[in-house]
């Protein structure tokens, strides 16, 4: 749902070029609205998604100009079709190297970029193992996971023991719908990996790629605490850190694209700064951040990334002319307390009519499941808000929480 400005900026992007925009999804509802044709193809299969976009290319009378993803989970597919159809676009190894996350930690160390100690773990007794390589707190989470769902810091040999199991089944029942999770479960076992927490500030960046430079864009500082479900849901920007540590990270990031063999398109890396200054990435994806971010970073740089992402896809230039002071943007991904059936949407009007808010929306009705992180890392809505100076954006999220909350019943009630 927090994809709608991106599908409808590409519709208008479409007819002031003159192109037609078809859609290959497996159970289109909404973004059916927003493209000229639905191709209805099992894109959890990237053969079937490829041979869905031969026969587009066969019973078009044009050819295929662009190949372009939104979704994390498609970016293999999409770069599958790209290389088919000769179209620009990341490789098919960069593709599968961000979104298998131990293939990606291997890229890393390959590189030399900064990341936490990590491990595999196919069992309990592999788990325990790996807590003696990687350290407590460790920090538990899928190899082709999304978000941060079914990601758990354990910070005890009592924690590891008592949700182990339970991250490690989500970890693969969470995820079917990904065109890498069979080939993945058969390489992997089943297991997941184990990581180091690395305590300090999280951010996150987005950049562009143009034939091999990188230009970051947006830094978005991540001011909750986190663990041990690591749930997103507050995020802002400019950052507030020094010019230095920006420098350190963008330097980082050039490291990871680097590393990954990233030379176009879009990019979201995340971090966590080590003594609050070293970068140390979490990990990457081939595509921009999800969620509002779009949003976000149009607010408050001016530069329109579904705009460029759909130029590079297409072999043109953006134009890359982030405004010379950015405005202070904050979002919230919305979730309930705690899981249970959605009782009632407590001031939506109120939050609507505040002039600081850009853009409001829950996606669920009452009666709805709702479910919170680990088994989830889509929120239940999102909040934009903007404000004229960066030390007002704590304070002002502080209040919008407060007034806007969903509540829920526990189910069976």
């Amino acid at each position: 749902m927090s994809r709608r400005r991106h599908l409808a900026r590409t519709r208008k992007y479409a007819e002031e070029h003159g192109h037609r925009v078809i859609m290959i999804m497996k159970d289109p509802e909404w973004e059916a609205d927003y493209v000229d044709e639905v191709v209805v193809a099992d894109t959890s299969s990237i053969d079937d998604t490829l041979s869905a976009a031969k026969a587009v290319a066969a019973a078009e009378s044009a050819p295929i100009d662009a190949v372009v993803t939104f979704a994390e989970a498609a970016v293999p597919s999409a770069a599958r079709v790209a290389a088919e159809f000769g179209l620009p676009g990341v490789s098919e190894r960069t593709a599968h190297l961000a979104r298998d996350k131990y293939l990606m930690r291997a890229a890393f160390a390959e590189g030399g970029v900064a990341q936490p100690r990590f491990a595999l773990a196919g069992s309990l007794e592999e788990a325990v193992k790996a807590a003696d390589e990687v350290g407590f707190p460790m920090v538990l989470k899928p190899i082709i996971g999304t978000g941060s769902m079914y990601v758990r810091s354990v910070a005890t040999m009592a924690e590891l023991e008592e949700h182990f199991d339970v991250i490690r089944e989500g970890a693969w029942a969470g995820f079917t719908y990904d065109p890498l999770h069979d080939s993945a479960m058969r390489s992997y076992g089943g297991g997941v990996l184990a990581e180091q927490f690395v305590p300090g500030p999280e951010i996150c960046v987005e950049s562009l790629v143009v034939a091999g430079t990188t230009h970051v864009l947006a830094i978005h500082d991540k001011p909750l605490p986190t663990g041990p479900t690591f749930e997103e849901v507050y995020a802002c920007t400019p950052t507030r850190l020094p010019a230095k540590t920006v420098e350190r990270i963008a330097a980082a990031v050039r490291d990871v694209h680097e590393a990954m063999g990233i030379l176009t398109g879009p990019t979201h890396v995340e971090f966590r700064l080590a003594d609050g200054v070293e970068p140390v990435v979490l990990e990457a994806a081939a595509r921009m951040g999800g969620g509002p971010i779009y949003r976000s970073v149009l607010l408050s740089t001016g530069v329109d990334l579904v705009e460029a992402a759909l130029d590079l896809a297409l072999g043109r230039t953006p134009e890359i002319a982030p405004r010379e002071v950015a405005r202070p943007i904050g979002f919230w991904n919305i979730f309930p307390e705690r899981a249970g059936t959605l009782s009632e949407i407590v001031g939506l009007d109120r939050a609507a009519a505040d002039p600081r808010v850009d853009e409001v929306e829950i996606y669920r009705h009452l009666g709805d499941h709702l479910e919170v992180p680990p088994r989830t890392f889509q929120g239940h809505g999102h909040l934009i808000f903007k404000v004229n100076d960066v030390d007002e954006l704590d304070p002002v999220f502080d209040e919008l929480v407060s007034t806007l909350r969903l509540r829920t019943d526990p189910e069976g009630r």
